[in-house]
C-alpha cells in the first residue's frame, strides 16, 4: 500500500513528531509555512493511520482545499478518498480516508448518520479556522478521535486561541529555516515611502473594515501604480486589495501604465482560464480581493503587493505565501510594503513573517522604513535588528548591573541571565497552551533556585520549563553557570554567557586569590576574551 515518495528531512521529522505527540495527547498541532508541503505530510500521516487500521477524516472549509487534499493523498500514497460534501457521502465506502467539507459535515441531519466513534483520526487543514462553531460542532461529535491541526505560521493571538483547543505543538518549521535550507525563495522587502492614512478606518471581527480601507486607499491608487512601474515591471506580481471594485479599478489603472493586468474574484466566470493565462505569462499582474489567499499555487510569482493592510499575521502570511515557492530562474520574492499610517493599531509588516520577538520586529520595521526605496533581504534585516536590540539590551543591562551591585543577594535575576546569554526565545517567550500558562510548580521553582536563578519573577510553567531546559543544556555543554556570569559581569567582564565553566572558574579563582578586591594585573575586563 502507498507509494514511496521521499519525504524531505523536516517533513519526516514532522510526521514522526505527530505520532509521538499522539502517544501523549489527543489533539496536537503542526505549523509549517506556505509552500513547504504540509499537504504531503498530512497525506503520509493519513496513510500511516490507515496502515494502523484507523479511519481518517480530512476536514477543510473550501472545495479547492478538499480537492487538493484528495489529489495529494492519491499521488503520494496511492490511496483514494471518499468525499463527504453536498450529494456525496462516505457511508458504506471501501475507502478508509474521507475528505469532508465542514459546511456539509456540521449539518445536523448529516452528522447524526455517523456514530461518535466512526473516525479514529481527524486532520484539520488550515487549522486556524477550527475554533469556529462549525468546526467545533463536528469535532465535538467525535470525542474519541485523535486530532491533528495543520496551519501556516499563526500569529500569537491565533496561537493563544488554538492553545485553548489543541493540547500541544508537535512540530514547527519556520520560514527563515525553510529559506536557509533552500526549500523556499529568499524574500526582499521594499518599503515604499508613500504614506497612506488609515487613522479613520474602523475595526470589525479583529481586523480593519474592508470597505473603509478601500475608501482610504482609493486616492492613492495612481501613485501606487507609479511605484509599481519602478519596481515590478519585469516581475510576475500578485496584488491583494480590499474590495472587488477596488481590484477591478486598480487593474484598469495598471493596464493604462503598460502592465498586462488581469483581475479575478469570486464571481469571475472565466476564473480558471484567467489563472491559467497568468500562469503561462499572458498577464504579468493579477489583482484580486483576498480570493487567492489559500489553496492557489503559481510558483513563478516573484512579487507580492499587499494593498489590504491587516493585523492578522496568519492572513498576512497567506498573502505573502503566494510568492514564496521556488521556481527555475527565480532569485527572490520582492515584497512591497507601504507606509500605512495608523495611530491605534499594530499592523503586520514583513518583519512579522520571520520575527518571533516583538521587540526585534519593531526594530526591524523601523530599520526597513529608514531604508525606504531599497530592497533589503529579510534574513539580513532580522539579523541586523537582533544585533541592534541586543546592543540596546546590553546598555540597559549595564545600568541594571550598576543597580544590582548595590543590592545583596546571591541569586541571579532571570532577565539578567537571558540578556547575558542573548537568548531571544527566552526573553520573547509567550505561553500558548493551557499547561504553559499555569503557575510554575514548586519542583520547577526549587530546581531554578538550585541553578542559582531567582524564581520570584517566573510567572508561568512554560517559561520555567524553557529556562530549566536551557540551564540543563548549558550545563551539559560545559558553559558558564548563572552565578559565575553574574559574578564576572558585575566586575565589568563582557559576554561571559559565551564562556565555558572552566574559563569562568579560572578567572573567579584569580580574583579570589587577590582577596576579591581587584582584577588580576594585565586584565582589562571590558576587552578580555578568555583563551
Amino acid at each position: 500500500m502507498g507509494r514511496q515518495i521521499e519525504l524531505r528531512p523536516y517533513q519526516q521529522e514532522a510526521k514522526e513528531a505527530v505520532f509521538q505527540e499522539w502517544g501523549k495527547v489527543k489533539r496536537t498541532l503542526l505549523v509549517l509555512p506556505t509552500g513547504t508541503g504540509k499537504t504531503v505530510i498530512f497525506a503520509k500521516i493519513a496513510e500511516e493511520c490507515v496502515r494502523q487500521g484507523s479511519r481518517v477524516l480530512i476536514l477543510a472549509h473550501r472545495g479547492e482545499l478538499l480537492e487538493q487534499a484528495a489529489d495529494k493523498v492519491a499521488k503520494s500514497t496511492g490511496l483514494n478518498c471518499a468525499v463527504e460534501k453536498a450529494g456525496s457521502t462516505c457511508m458504506g465506502s471501501w475507502f478508509r480516508i474521507t475528505v469532508g467539507s465542514v459546511q456539509s459535515m456540521q449539518r445536523e441531519k448529516r452528522l447524526e448518520q455517523f456514530p461518535g466513534d466512526y473516525f479514529d483520526t481527524i486532520i484539520v487543514d488550515e487549522a486556524h479556522h477550527c475554533i469556529s462553531d462549525g468546526y467545533q460542532k463536528v469535532l465535538g461529535h467525535f470525542p474519541q478521535s485523535r486530532v491533528l491541526g495543520v496551519t501556516a505560521t499563526p500569529d500569537r493571538g491565533d496561537m493563544r486561541n488554538l492553545g485553548g483547543y489543541f493540547e500541544s505543538l508537535a512540530y514547527e518549521y519556520t520560514l527563515p529555516k525553510a529559506i536557509r535550507e533552500g526549500y523556499l525563495s529568499p524574500i526582499k522587502a521594499l518599503t515604499i515611502p508613500l504614506k497612506l492614512d488609515l487613522a479613520g478606518v474602523g475595526m470589525q471581527a479583529g481586523d480593519f473594515k474592508s470597505k473603509e480601507i478601500a475608501t482610504a486607499l482609493d486616492p492613492y491608487l495612481y501613485q501606487v501604480a507609479d511605484e509599481m512601474a519602478k519596481y515590478c515591471s519585469d516581475r510576475k506580481t500578485v496584488v491583494f486589495l480590499p474590495l472587488v471594485k477596488t481590484s477591478q479599478k486598480f487593474k484598469d489603472i495598471l493596464t493604462e501604465r503598460g502592465f498586462r493586468a488581469a483581475e479575478v474574484n469570486g464571481e469571475s466566470k472565466e476564473r480558471t482560464e484567467i489563472l491559467g493565462a497568468f500562469d503561462k505569462g499572458k498577464y504579468n499582474v493579477l489583482c484580486n480581493s483576498m480570493l487567492l489567499t489559500e489553496g492557489w499555487d503559481c510558483p513563478s510569482v516573484d512579487c507580492i503587493v499587499v494593498l489590504r493592510p491587516t493585523k492578522v499575521r496568519s492572513l498576512y502570511s497567506q498573502m505573502v505565501g503566494r510568492g514564496t515557492r521556488l521556481y527555475p530562474g527565480k532569485e527572490d520574492l520582492l515584497l512591497l510594503d507601504f507606509l500605512w499610517h495608523t495611530d491605534r493599531h499594530e499592523l503586520c509588516h514583513p518583519a512579522n513573517l520571520i520575527c518571533d520577538n516583538e521587540e526585534v520586529a519593531k526594530k526591524m520595521t523601523l530599520n526597513l522604513e529608514e531604508a525606504a526605496g531599497f530592497p533589503v533581504d529579510l534574513e539580513e534585516a532580522e539579523n541586523k535588528a537582533s544585533e541592534d536590540v541586543v546592543a540596546q539590551r546590553e546598555e540597559a543591562l549595564a545600568k541594571q548591573l550598576d543597580e544590582m551591585k548595590r543590592r545583596k543577594g546571591k541569586l541571579v535575576d532571570p532577565l539578567q541571565f537571558e540578556m547575558s546569554i542573548q537568548s531571544e526565545d527566552l526573553s520573547g517567550y509567550v505561553p500558548s497552551f493551557g499547561y504553559q500558562m499555569a503557575p510554575a510548580s514548586d519542583k520547577q521553582l526549587q530546581a531554578l533556585e538550585k541553578f542559582g536563578i531567582n524564581p520570584n519573577t517566573i510567572d508561568n510553567a512554560g517559561k520555567a520549563e524553557l529556562l530549566l531546559n536551557r540551564l540543563i543544556k548549558r550545563q551539559k555543554e560545559g558553559l558558564a553557570r548563572p552565578r559565575q556570569i553574574k559574578q564576572l559581569e558585575s566586575r565589568g567582564f563582557r559576554h561571559v554567557g559565551n564562556w565555558t565553566f572552566e574559563q569562568a572558574d579560572k578567572m573567579i579563582a584569580r580574583i579570589a586569590a587577590l582577596g576579591w578586591k581587584r582584577i588580576p594585573p594585565g586584565v582589562v575586563p571590558q576587552e578580555y576574551v578568555p583563551e
